[in-house]
């Protein structure tokens, strides 16, 4: 699997060079970009810059796991548009939009919410890996802990009683906290798995709603690995 990620990768590569000395002269019928108008664009991933673009080869046919279209379901069962109230589902246009904003300024996250054996193979550029299964931990798993710190939740300590009054009744906003938690300025996160019938993401997302995280700071991009490869999009092997 790996290794036919790889050679999409390296597929793509060097016909973007090419076409990239054709847009400059204006000879852009040939390419193939993100979108109207959009050749590509950069993230970075584990600290180095990751060009995100499309395979140019015009032949190049989505083959191995993610060209399937039967598997058993369970557990392979198409998932619907949003896996919770709130959770505001989306494409591949909204995640490049995500990736030139809230992630390259350090507001959101992108998460790779599959096991470390499926992220180990290939994955979208830019991605952080947590698995589905810490979500479905203890609220005072140490993991768990840990991992709200890293998305920017605050832990509240011991809630003053006229604190816990005034946004009892509605004087102050406590859509953002928990008992426990402050999420006001908790980063916006962008979860995804391996496609419309994966149940990895879906699980992770109200995993994180029962910790208290607002619905409204997750969204999910429900094309996950299978359409992303579909579009012959870089992916990147890890190095860890």
């Amino acid at each position: 699997m790996a290794a036919g990620i790889l050679l999409a990768c390296l597929l793509a590569y060097p016909v973007l060079v090419h076409a990239e000395d054709k847009l400059k002269v204006g000879e852009t019928s040939t390419f193939i970009p993100l979108y109207e108008g959009k050749p590509f664009l950069h993230v970075i991933h584990e600290g180095r810059s990751v060009k995100v673009q499309r395979v140019q080869d015009p032949d190049y046919e989505l083959k191995g796991y993610f060209a399937k279209t039967a598997r058993k379901c369970p557990p392979f069962c198409i998932q619907p548009e949003t896996p919770a109230p709130g959770v505001e589902p989306i494409g591949e246009l909204e995640l490049f939009n995500f990736m030139e904003s809230e992630l390259r300024d350090g507001s959101g996250l992108l998460i790779d919410a599959r096991t470390v054996s499926w992220y180990r193979k290939g994955t979208i550029p830019g991605s952080v890996n947590h698995p589905f299964t810490l979500f479905d931990g203890k609220p005072d798993d140490p993991n768990i802990v840990e991992t709200l710190k890293s998305f920017g939740a605050k832990e509240r300590g011991e809630v003053g009683a006229v604190e816990g009054l005034l946004e009892g009744w509605g004087l102050v906003d406590a859509n953002a906290k928990t008992d426990r938690w402050d999420f006001t300025d908790a980063k916006k996160l962008v979860l995804w798995c391996n496609g419309p019938a994966c149940g990895q993401s879906p699980r992770a997302i109200r995993g994180l709603i029962r910790l208290g995280y607002p619905s409204d700071k997750i969204k999910y991009y429900r094309g996950g690995m299978q359409m992303w490869q579909l579009w012959g999009l870089t992916t990147i092997v890890p190095r860890q």
